[in-house]
């Protein structure tokens, strides 16, 4: 069951939330507005419902705080309309954006959309996620250029069957990014050492001849 946790101030909100989620999430809401982010990260959950203004900190700066550790879906709650905050809310990292008062079976749809969109897009193995250019595991990430990322994306969705160096070739010039064999053998080390320092280049295993995968 998905975990979702509620970052909102106004108590009947909170309570109308908890109510008509419960069925299918587990549900938390904040108890501390000064460690939003740490009962986030230790109630785990799989997204946020994020309110604007907020005692202490706004929405925005939880958000950014926790766009440097995660990549969880945020849906912004707030009462404001005005279109800057929408847009403000985009930029900072929001899934999408709910508008007080707001139909909560619209909500409901928004959140099953959202985690959907999500756990179609994230790849994992062996404890490790791939999603929207970031290598993770708990709570260290590494950021990936675009052909870093696309060269894992394939070695994950390949799921420990090796992938010719001919195809990892063919699917970077599809990018446009038109590199020889020797090049490409410069960047796979460099991701190689990018990726140590989260203990992911043990994962990454070569056979002359054959190509690329991981174990």
């Amino acid at each position: 069951m998905n975990k979702i946790f509620i970052v909102e101030d106004d108590k009947t909100i909170v309570d109308s939330l908890k109510n008509v989620l419960k069925e299918d999430y587990q549900v938390k809401s904040v108890t501390d507005f000064r460690a939003v982010k740490q009962e986030i990260l230790e109630f785990e959950a799989d997204l946020v419902l994020m309110d604007i203004g907020l005692p202490f900190f706004s929405g925005f700066y939880w958000t950014t705080e926790l766009r440097k550790l995660s990549k969880m879906p945020i849906i912004f709650i707030s009462s404001s309309s005005d279109e800057m905050n929408q847009v403000s809310a985009m930029n900072q990292g929001a899934d999408d954006f709910v508008t007080k008062p707001f139909s909560l079976e619209i909500l409901k749809a928004k959140i099953k959309a959202v985690l959907r969109r999500f756990e179609s897009s994230k790849l994992t193995f062996a404890g490790y996620e791939l999603l929207d250019g970031f290598l993770m595991k708990d709570d260290a990430q590494i950021e990936l250029t675009a052909s870093e990322n696309k060269v894992l994306s394939l070695l994950f969705k390949a799921e420990g069957e090796l992938v010719s160096k001919e195809a990892l070739l063919q699917a970077l010039w599809q990018t446009d990014e038109f590199i020889d064999s020797n090049t490409f053998n410069v960047k796979m080390t460099r991701l190689r050492k990018k990726v140590a320092e989260i203990g992911f280049d043990e994962h990454i295993t070569t056979k002359r001849g054959k190509g690329y995968g991981l174990i």
